[in-house]
């Protein structure tokens, strides 16, 4: 390999977070931006190049492609939004560059393929039976990377669940639990608190990615994975760990304003898009990652109070942080 990545979404939570850990590894990152100088504004890490392109446009992607080997394919509609029209075909410009360039495709999948009949233990091969539109839009994209792959383009898909890290971007952690920008005066939880939900770590997310493509060569030609992340049996758990580590003990924890949600639905694509998903938070999802831990030997996994330390102090929530970072608009 010539250790060269592109990555499409490097601005992004978890695009950025592998963009980085390949970096570090040695590898050459390109990201693919379709405006340079604000990416470089952002950008907080090891240099990458930053080549100017659309998604969208396939010949922006085969461009960019060019002598890469591997193609992170972490581009997401921001803010919920148009989902339908903007998801398939910016894969579909990722799967025209990677026939072009011989290059593997690495996709991080989603929760959101799975209805309640896969539940409560989720493996690879459980039925992908999604009762949302969005589901069905994420069983339709691993559907066509599945053709890719019988094509011969090889894919590696880990699916995870909500993002929750230091440069998180935009999460439920950083909208539904906390507010970024501020020390942490207030803490919601978006669930029903005693039933068990799934959340990913990015450092650790990224890392395991640089694992399964750094052993691309001993895997099938078509890849899923499960990571399990921070799972946690009691998902309000992830909330009364925020007041621990802020040292508050005696924090309330509120619930999340859904009813606001609900009424603003009508009016906000985004408040519709959110409701759509609103059954992972009423049912307990955890990912099955025998198969992960078989092949690696086991999954990278931070101490909780160390990640949750270090995603609010990336979020600007800590008190010596909270004048550096400002607040994120939309949930991932």
């Amino acid at each position: 390999m010539t250790k060269t990545m592109l990555v499409i979404g490097a601005t992004g939570g978890i695009g950025g977070a592998v963009a980085r850990v390949m970096s570090s590894r040695g590898w050459t990152v390109r990201g693919l931006t379709r405006d340079v100088e604000a990416a470089q504004r952002r950008w907080r890490g090891p240099a990458i190049t930053w080549v100017e392109g659309d998604a969208m446009q396939a010949a922006d992607v085969v461009a960019a492609t060019a002598g890469a080997d591997v193609i992170f394919h972490g581009a997401n509609p921001p803010g919920y939004r148009n989902w339908a029209g903007l998801a398939m075909p910016m894969l579909e410009s990722t799967i025209t560059a990677a026939e072009a360039h011989g290059a593997r495709i690495v996709f991080p999948g989603t929760v959101y393929n799975y209805g309640p009949d896969a539940m409560p233990l989720v493996a690879e091969t459980a039925a992908q039976k999604p009762l949302t539109r969005k589901g069905r839009i994420r069983v339709a994209m691993e559907e066509r990377l599945a053709k890719a792959a019988s094509g011969g383009v090889p894919v590696i898909i880990l699916r995870a669940g909500d993002f929750f890290g230091p440069s998180v971007g935009n999460s439920w952690f950083g909208q539904g639990i906390v507010k970024p920008g501020k020390p942490v005066t207030a803490i919601t939880y978006p669930g029903t608190p005693d039933i068990g939900h799934a959340f990913a770590y990015l450092p650790d997310l990224a890392e395991t990615f640089a694992r399964l493509i750094e052993r691309a060569d001993e895997l099938p030609t078509f890849a899923p994975f499960h990571f399990r992340g921070h799972f946690f049996d009691r998902g309000i758990g992830i909330a009364e760990a925020v007041r621990s580590v802020v040292g508050k003990p005696e924090l309330r924890i509120g619930r999340f304003p859904w009813w606001m949600i609900y009424a603003g639905a009508p009016f906000v694509e985004m408040f519709r898009e959110i409701l759509e998903m609103r059954y992972l938070w009423k049912e307990r999802l955890e990912l099955d990652n025998s198969k992960l831990t078989a092949f690696l030997g086991a999954e990278p996994h931070t101490p909780t109070p160390i990640a949750i330390r270090a995603t609010l102090e990336g979020l600007g929530c800590l008190a010596e942080e909270a004048s550096k970072t400002q607040p994120v608009a939309a949930l991932r």
